[in-house]
């Protein structure tokens, strides 16, 4: 019922809003997400561990930077020696490697039945010494010319 103050000569009702029932909830409400948030189990990343993968590819593109910051080009089937680059001609040398290794003549037998080549791979290879930063420039740069497949090597950790 709501309280009725005399004030002069009319009587005009008071509304009040009783806020105590309010807090009470609330204060429960708190102490349930309190006691329900430290039985909540985060979720679990997997992470790829070093030599998961099914197999390695036949071709790839290998990057090396060493701990200079001096970019060289490998390709896994050539045997010739490196290309020393600058990071503005990676780009261009990686995609022009991948588009060789695309129409790179295949077996006459294993034409008709192979599907169509992907694109080959590139792996960058970085010093231990060096910016990581100079590993993500690389990587930005060939992601920005459309190289789709990039990885980085590792080495496998001594037990």
């Amino acid at each position: 019922m709501p309280a009725v103050a005399a004030r002069g000569r009319g009587r005009r009702t008071m509304s009040q809003i009783n806020m105590v029932p309010f807090i009470d909830v609330m204060l429960v409400l708190l102490i349930i997400f309190m006691v329900t948030a430290t039985l909540i189990v985060p979720g679990q990343i997997e992470l790829p561990g070093v030599g998961q993968a099914a197999r390695q590819p036949e071709r790839f593109i290998h990057v090396v930077i060493d701990a200079q910051g001096q970019i060289e080009l490998r390709d896994s089937t050539a045997t010739g020696p490196a290309q020393a680059l600058t990071l503005e001609q990676l780009p261009a040398r990686v995609l022009a490697l991948q588009a060789a290794a695309a129409t790179a003549p295949a077996d006459a037998a294993d034409a008709a039945t192979a599907p169509a080549p992907a694109a080959a791979p590139v792996i960058i290879s970085a010093d231990r010494s060096l910016r990581y930063e100079t590993v993500i420039e690389a990587m930005d740069a060939l992601q920005r010319a459309g190289v789709a497949r990039i990885g980085l090597a590792v080495q496998e950790a001594t037990p």
